[in-house]
């Protein structure tokens, strides 16, 4: 059962930064690749991807989010099948404000921000970010 555990979320001034992270944990290691994506949501309107990487370094990004935002990931191995997802968000805006969400699909390495590509997902973390 694979599980995804985001943290890093929390309240900052406009201006500054926060990282998250997301650990996934309980996947079999695999040649064939895993991607894992940030999505966030703000309720009332629809989730959107933020950034998305894959096992091999690959990264890509929605438009909106590529100047402020970026993705990293420490990627599993045969003796160590864990993966942990980083995004570094700086310059932060209030209307950054949403849940993060941090998804992820094995056995492929295609860099989708398609959330319905995606099997698994975690709880959540709350960003704030006040003017």
């Amino acid at each position: 059962q694979v599980q995804l555990a985001e943290s890093g979320g929390g309240s900052v001034q406009a201006g500054g930064s926060l990282r998250l992270s997301c650990a996934a944990s309980g996947f079999t290691y695999s040649k064939y690749g895993m991607v894992m994506a940030w999505f966030r949501q703000v309720p009332g309107k629809e989730r959107e991807g933020i950034a998305v990487s894959n096992s091999y370094g690959g990264t890509n990004y929605a438009d909106s989010m590529k100047d402020r935002f970026t993705v990293s990931m420490d990627i599993a191995s045969p003796d160590n099948a864990k993966s942990t997802l980083y995004l570094q968000m700086d310059r932060l805006k209030p209307e950054d404000t949403a849940i993060y969400y941090c998804a992820a699909i094995l056995y492929t390495s295609r860099l989708t921000l398609q959330q319905i590509d995606f099997v698994y997902w975690g709880q959540g973390t709350q960003v704030t970010v006040s003017s």
